[in-house]
């Protein structure tokens, strides 16, 4: 049968095709469509279907990536959200934690609450610290704030109560009461969304799911309906951002999950390449139109986070741990008013896109700078597919980057490219070097439409000798929700000292959260034999303010070991550990997951080394070198070809620069030696 999975990103939307009774893997991309994203997954899987000849009825398996959630928060695009709480506690949104998004500079202000102040209300009912209920909820007040809200025309209602994560029946009561008045209005409750402490980042990752729910429910009825419309019956499911997979149902209840959807899929589809190709130690580049993620797997394993900020907004849910900066193919090159060139981070997107693209982009991009270099192909992209025009991206930068500055065309292109760079080489030191890792022991594996273009470059930059490259690398993201299991993250919130006498009540937090996810598991089709589960505590010492996870084994978690693996996750974190000192356990966390099957996939490589496809004049560095294009489909295995060189496919171009070497290894990806 066959598995499609894909990827909704701000430039292209990428397919990946498995056919697990062949084996074959097959790759496609189409253009987004910003004013209507699932268009373009109609578009793509249209094609499919027509192109291979496949079947609906064939496919069994749908997979799904997204950045709409994301680019609703950072677009501003969400709903009208109103936001109701505890009395005395209006402006927690407000408030935050004081801090300020550069500290030299007032001029610079926090974003503002995607809740704004006259549609937050509060009520009288308080729980204590402890999860005592000091007051009993208010429910009149409830009903009345309900109907205030319905006046001012709110299509999404958060609900927010002081230590809620302890005890949740005033926010399910006041959710029951606002849902039988305003049965229309999406309804989000922190102690579903976020049962944890710290009201700050509960409240705001509740107020961003209440925001894009209407919306995101909206995107995913269009998409259903155009599943049927193809005859494809099969139910969807979506990548989140722990990198596994969750069914359509559960994506309407906490679209906040997405907010990583498909950098997450990419990441965990490296950590599968790479290790089966020997690799267990990789920096994943993923560079796209909009913005270059950066991840770092060590040991074949994710690095993981609890938090972090979309567009300025604290979010707080498990997740792949991406560095995301402002920097793709789509990155506009611009010159600032002290006359210094810069790239990004603001995007010509999709649409209009790089002036070569001729969709009316009159910007100058990181593509145009590519394609006036003949290192992307001057004539067409996408398997010939697209036309570009290099005249116009040449005249673009003549005008608008070279001129002004008193460079030559080649120079002012060989600029935005060293510039963009630099910027990516500053983002994968923030996730290795800058936490410790050695670069020198990591393989860089680029991937997206953009990433082998410039992986040598950043690699020789940044002192990594071996570039990794897979299969149609800008499809990477769709390819590794092929790859993911079914997953959901649960928590339980309680901050107890940890000593001999309160373990067994603590390991007890696990096995509610068992019984939780057993059901979920069984809700979603998933077999017994087919479930796993992965504890994981956040601890600190007594007085500190942030934690450290430490995994628990499976079975009964022994309290010493216990103890002494957390004193080595802190050693690791911070560089010491405290032995005298108490420890409290914060947060209790478990992942539910669902294995799914992973057909292997069948790799055929050519038996003798082809003569290059054609030849062309590419510039690297201060000349124009005669360059061989290869294609890489023809390439045989472990043979060398010497840089320079262009080895293209459908969804990507990787450059090899002069003093390189670059060989197809026997799992079919290419290994780039930089001479680092």
């Amino acid at each position: 049968m066959v598995r499609i999975g894909f990827d909704v990103g701000g430039t292209f939307t990428d397919f990946t095709v498995h056919d697990t009774r062949t084996g074959a893997l097959r790759y496609y991309k189409t253009p987004s469509t910003p004013s209507d994203r699932s268009q373009a997954i109609e578009t793509g899987l249209a094609a499919i279907i027509a192109e291979y000849g496949i079947r609906p009825d064939e496919i069994d398996f749908v997979g799904h990536g997204t950045t709409v959630a994301t680019n609703m928060v950072i677009e501003r695009r969400g709903v009208r959200t109103g936001i109701i709480t505890t009395r005395g506690f209006r402006d927690v949104l407000e408030i935050g934690r004081q801090t300020r998004p550069a500290l030299y500079d007032y001029t610079q202000a926090p974003p503002p609450p995607l809740a704004p102040r006259a549609l937050r209300f509060e009520v009288a009912g308080r729980i204590d610290a402890a999860g005592n209920e000091l007051e009993p909820l208010d429910e009149a007040a409830v009903a009345a704030v309900a109907e205030d809200l319905a006046k001012t025309g709110v299509e999404a209602i958060g609900i927010c109560f002081l230590h809620s994560y302890l005890r949740d029946d005033h926010e399910k009561r006041a959710a029951e009461i606002v849902r039988a008045r305003l049965p229309e209005v999406f309804v989000s409750t922190s102690s579903e969304v976020l049962p944890e402490f710290r009201e700050f980042e509960r409240f705001s990752t509740t107020a961003i799911n209440a925001y894009v729910g209407p919306r995101m429910e909206a995107y995913l009825r269009r998409f259903l309906e155009r599943l049927q419309g193809l005859g494809i019956t099969t139910a969807p499911d979506t990548i989140h951002s722990n990198g596994g997979l969750m069914s359509v149902e559960t994506v309407r209840d906490f679209p906040v999950r997405t907010c990583l959807s498909g950098p997450a899929a990419g990441v965990v589809g490296a950590a599968e390449v790479a290790m089966a190709a020997g690799f267990p130690d990789v920096v994943t580049y993923d560079v796209g139109g909009t913005s270059t993620d950066v991840s770092l797997i060590a040991g074949g394993r994710p690095a993981f986070a609890t938090s972090r900020l979309v567009a300025d907004y604290p979010v707080r849910t498990p997740m792949v741990d991406v560095h995301v900066i402002g920097a793709g193919g789509g990155s506009i090159a611009w010159i600032d008013d002290a006359g210094a060139l810069k790239v990004g981070p603001h995007s010509a997107g999709a649409d209009p896109g790089p002036v070569a693209y001729g969709r009316g982009g009159r910007e100058v991009t990181l593509t145009d700078a590519n394609i006036v270099l003949h290192r992307l192909d001057p004539v067409t992209l996408l398997g010939g597919r697209m036309r570009v025009d290099e005249a116009a991206a040449r005249e673009a930068i003549r005008a608008q980057v070279a001129d002004p500055l008193g460079l030559t065309v080649e120079q002012a292109a060989e600029g935005i490219i060293r510039i963009a760079v630099a910027n990516m080489s500053r983002a994968i030191r923030a996730v290795s070097t800058e936490k410790g890792h050695d670069l020198r022991r990591f393989a860089l594996f680029p991937f997206g439409g953009a990433g082998p273009l410039h992986a040598a470059a950043v690699a020789r930059e940044c002192g990594i000798a071996r570039v990794l490259v897979p299969q149609e690398p800008g499809t990477m993201c769709a390819r590794g929700i092929l790859m993911s299991d079914i997953s959901l993250d649960f928590v339980r919130s309680e901050i107890t000292e940890a000593k001999p006498e309160s373990w067994s009540a603590i390991l007890s937090r696990f096995t509610a959260m068992r019984t939780q996810g057993d059901e979920w598991l069984a809700s979603g089709g998933v077999e017994p034999a087919r479930r796993g589960f992965q504890a994981v505590v956040d601890a600190r010492y007594k007085g500190q303010n942030h934690e450290v996870q430490v995994p628990l084994p499976e079975g009964e978690a022994d309290y010493a070991a216990f103890l002494a693996d957390f004193a080595a996750a802190h050693r690791r974190e911070y560089g010491y550990d405290v032995a005298d000192r108490a420890v409290e356990v914060v947060n209790c966390r478990l992942k539910a997951t669902g294995r799914i099957d992973r057909p292997a996939a069948s790799f055929q490589a050519s038996e003798a080394m082809p003569a290059p496809r054609a030849q062309r004049e590419v510039h690297f560095g201060d000349r124009w070198v005669d360059t061989p294009i290869f294609d890489r489909a023809a390439l045989p295995v472990d043979q060398p070809i010497a840089g320079p060189a262009i080895i293209d496919e459908m969804s990507s171009t990787t450059v090899v620069e002069p003093g390189q070497t670059v060989r197809l290894e026997p799992t079919g990806n290419l290994v780039l030696e930089t001479a680092a």
